[in-house]
């Protein structure tokens, strides 16, 4: 992909000065930057290598000197994450899932296909299964019968989605993840050990040992459009409802999403996130790395859980949550900052007693 410093500054909504004709290829690092190579150079700390470099432009932070830089041509944003977005956009080159169908895929003869969809090697299609326009489904993927899989849609390697999933358009979905696999739901037939605990937190009682019996997932799996998932990613079918994921969500690597668990809108699950069955996520949730969330509880609106952190009960909207269990962050730091104490406060404790102790008994 080629294109002019004009032409992504264009793109971007930003300033762009110098000789403006000039053409990159690719984004690089300011130290490791080519002479056709754009730099990303956003700040001062990373303009120190340009000269470790030969990158001819860059994008620079408002204000900076790109002369002084020894630019040729430079692009000027305010937000460098923002640009990053536009830019990486820009210059992504794809998988390489060639145009049209290929000839090793196994395509059920009910399903339907968008003219403009890539369908890649050894990809497996099942029965009544509805591909919008724009898709791009790559190679070793498996999609269940009667799917909807929306516009725009991309698939990478090996990423299975299992039958009745509806999904909306753009979605994108990670090599290896698994949409639709069936809830962790078991029963004993009298009560459990695992009951009884739930019931006393604690006491095991006298239930005697048992075998699981399955209840299997009649639901599926809803997803929105402009959602995410990514590599090793799970998410269950629902038992009698669907398991939804809201518009607008990202699931990181190796998350994990329970069956009949509602997850809204714009919301972001870092990696190794898991939340059990039957919880309902509200908006704009954040769910930092190995955040645990135990099964059949609400989190509102705007909640952000720092990373680690396990969510035991209902959380409100807009809390900030640390630790296990999970509280507010500001308690869980105090907490914290005591227990750094512990060790010298139990050594002043110590000197105190012996001190008491060799008192003269008083008259």
């Amino acid at each position: 992909m080629h294109y002019s410093i004009q032409q992504i500054a264009d793109a971007l909504g930003a300033d762009c000065q110098g000789d403006t004709g000039l053409i990159v290829e690719r984004a690089a690092e300011p130290g490791d930057a080519a002479a056709t190579d754009l730099a990303m150079a956003m700040s001062p700390k990373y303009a120190e290598t340009l000269s470790g470099g030969a990158a001819r432009v860059a994008v620079l932070w408002e204000g900076a000197d790109w002369q002084a830089l020894g630019l040729e041509a430079a692009i000027f944003v305010p937000r460098p994450r923002m640009a990053m977005a536009g830019i990486t956009a820009m210059l992504d080159r794809g998988q390489g899932v060639a145009p049209g169908i290929h000839p090793s895929a196994v395509i059920d003869s009910t399903a339907e296909i968008a003219e403009d969809a890539a369908i890649g090697p050894l990809a497996v299609i099942g029965a009544r299964v509805r591909i919008g326009k724009g898709a791009v489904i790559g190679p070793h993927c498996v999609i269940g019968m009667d799917v909807v899989l929306g516009e725009n849609a991309t698939l990478r390697e090996m990423v299975s989605i299992g039958a009745r999933a509806q999904i909306g358009d753009r979605f994108l979905a990670q090599p290896g993840a698994r949409i639709g696999s069936d809830g962790f739901s078991f029963v004993t037939p009298e009560v459990s050990d695992v009951e009884n605990v739930r019931k006393t937190m604690g006491d095991k009682g006298d239930a005697r040992a048992q075998s699981w019996l399955r209840i299997h997932s009649l639901g599926a799996v809803e997803i929105g459009d402009d959602v995410e998932v990514g590599a090793n990613c799970t998410v269950d079918n629902g038992t009698i409802r669907n398991t939804c994921i809201g518009s607008g969500s990202k699931l990181d690597n190796l998350v994990h999403v329970g069956h009949n668990t509602r997850v809204g809108q714009d919301c972001l699950l870092c990696g190794q996130s898991g939340v059990s069955g039957s919880v309902e996520i509200g908006n704009n949730v954040v769910l930092g790395g190995q955040t645990g969330v135990v099964d059949n509880i609400y989190i509102g609106d705007g909640v952000i859980a720092a990373g680690g952190t396990k969510i035991l009960s209902n959380v409100p909207a807009g809390r900030v949550l640390m630790g296990y269990p999970g509280i507010k962050m500001e308690t869980h730091t105090d907490i914290y900052k005591v227990q750094r104490r512990l060790p010298r406060m139990a050594r002043d404790v110590e000197a105190l007693k012996k001190a008491v102790f060799k008192q003269p008994p008083s008259d």
